[in-house]
């Protein structure tokens, strides 16, 4: 890997970790569904700018319905569970959760899709679990608001995530492929689609929202135009450049970052059950999407 290659890596970490700072402000103030509606909505109104000044055709090859559904199993369910989470768990609980992403693909995988896994990566997904065990029941975090409300919310978040993958696999690229931003800018279209109803309900159920706060409305525009469209492009770019198993790599980076601009920014502090349960789980995630050592013939 080249010295870019680290520096957007971390670049990357540093604002997706950041994105669960800017829901820990929004959520709270104006409620997770128009939370994660605002994110998905600026999100696809900065790719839509991207793909208008690159001149991107939108050629979806008979895979937009698809790419709309993806948008909501993939951006439209984990974006609107992470807002929740953000109304009950600090910023570095939903990045730490966020990581188990693999752990949650690896059993949907097992489960769902026959997919084959061997003795390490079980041993990954029993410690996946322990880890999340720990985080949810040592220490003091449980007392601290109703953190299991955040837990299961971001739990689902990543089963989401889990399915998605296998469905991109078997919808998209085992037939012809498709242009990873037409892939974006669909799943943003499907999610901002899915989420407009609860919009429409909540804010008719809603009406004493304050509208008029600035550090909001930031914290929206900065997830959506840079949490989601700024980091799709330096996602994809990294998976070009270093290929997919090494971007995964920023599952790692994530975490630290989101303790850190949480601690900075809003001075919120860590349990010990926290900090022994995050390394457990960065242990199982290591576990299962390490390569698998190969015998020689």
């Amino acid at each position: 890997m080249r010295i870019s290659d680290y520096t957007r890596l971390l670049t990357l970490a540093a604002i997706w970790g950041a994105s669960f700072l800017f829901m820990r402000i929004s959520s709270p103030a104006i409620g997770a569904i128009n939370t994660a509606f605002f994110r998905v909505f600026f999100g696809l109104i900065g790719l839509a700018a991207i793909i208008f000044f690159i001149r991107k055709s939108l050629d979806y090859k008979e895979k937009l319905g698809k790419t709309l559904i993806l948008g909501t199993i993939n951006s439209g369910i984990p974006f609107l569970m992470y807002s929740i989470a953000a109304s009950f768990i600090p910023a570095g609980y939903s990045a730490i959760l966020n990581a188990t992403t693999p752990l949650m693909g690896a059993m949907i995988g097992f489960f769902i899709f026959s997919e084959h896994l061997t003795i390490k990566k079980w041993l990954g997904v029993m410690l996946g679990i322990i880890g999340i065990t720990v985080i949810t029941t040592v220490g003091e975090s449980h007392v601290v608001g109703n953190v299991i409300i955040g837990v299961i919310a971001c739990i689902i978040a990543t089963i989401g995530y889990g399915f998605a993958g296998f469905l991109t696999r078997k919808w998209i690229t085992q037939q012809g492929g498709l242009d990873p931003t037409l892939v974006a800018f669909g799943s943003q279209i499907g999610a901002t689609i899915f989420l407009t109803p609860f919009l429409l309900w909540n804010l008719s159920s809603s009406p004493n929202i304050d509208w008029l706060q600035g550090d909001v409305w930031i914290s929206l525009l900065a997830v959506g135009f840079v949490c989601t469209s700024l980091a799709y492009i330096l996602y994809f770019r990294l998976i070009a450049d270093i290929g997919p198993l090494r971007s995964l790599t920023v599952t790692f980076l994530v975490p630290p970052f989101a303790v850190l601009w949480g601690y900075l920014v809003l001075d919120e502090t860590i349990s010990s059950g926290f900090l022994l349960g995050s390394l457990i789980v960065l242990l199982s995630v290591w576990l299962i999407v390490s390569p698998d050592s190969q015998k020689k013939a």
